[in-house]
């Protein structure tokens, strides 16, 4: 009897030993090593996502396929539209930013007043100060007609879209129907380029108004 109670605590102490040295082997660096590899395997590469996205729209030269965040580095389609869609919307906005500046800056407004008070479209200025110079109740409308566009009319409602941004819902069309795969390919590229130009010079426009200078950078109207 005390031959075995001896033996089990020999055969315990041998197996608590294996555990202990197996722990201890699988933190030398060979394993770590084999870890990390093994990690790293798993994970996403970019080359994934680069040869996943370099031939979508605006991946165009000299940058290529540009995503120096990582933002679509796992290749991910769902997250890659989602962003495309808000650049193509921001840049809508940028674009019609940019003109409506320059608009009111040459001094061209819409006729009549802004207000029952008197106040007249062409009273606002232009830039921060007429954003700051619209009476409460019409930057009220401007807010509730901005929602109304965002909520009911500047998305995909029919389910009819060709592409990320397509807001047309099978009721405007202005002949893109009738443009080749090429054609419309060359459109969709220019339009983008175009808004990411606006947003740019949205921003430049808006900085250097705050600073006083922006007269300066404008030719004369």
């Amino acid at each position: 009897f005390f031959f075995q109670i001896l033996r089990q605590k020999v055969t315990m102490k041998s197996a608590v030993f294996v555990t202990l040295l197996a722990s201890a082997a699988a933190l030398t660096p060979a394993a770590k090593k084999a870890a990390l590899a093994k990690k790293a395997a798993a994970a996403p590469s970019p080359t994934i996502a680069l040869s996943a996205f370099a031939e979508e729209v605006g991946a165009q030269r000299p940058l290529g396929f540009f995503d120096p965040l990582g933002l679509v580095a796992d290749g991910d389609q769902e997250k890659f539209d989602r962003l495309r869609f808000v650049e193509i919307k921001h840049g809508r906005i940028c674009m019609l930013g940019v003109v409506g500046y320059l608009v009111n800056k040459a001094g061209i407004y819409l006729p009549g007043d802004i207000s029952m008070d008197g106040t007249k479209f062409s009273d606002l200025g232009s830039g921060w100060d007429a954003s700051t110079a619209v009476p409460v109740a019409g930057a009220l409308q401007v807010l509730a007609f901005a929602g109304f566009l965002e909520l009911a009319v500047m998305k995909d409602v029919t389910g009819e879209n060709e592409f990320v941004g397509d807001f047309r819902n099978g009721a405007i069309d202005f002949g893109w129907d009738s443009f080749d795969e090429e054609t419309k390919m060359a459109k969709r590229a220019i339009e983008l380029n175009q808004g990411r130009a606006a947003q740019m010079g949205m921003l430049g426009l808006m900085v250097h108004d705050k600073l006083g200078n922006v007269d300066s950078l404008l030719p004369p109207f």
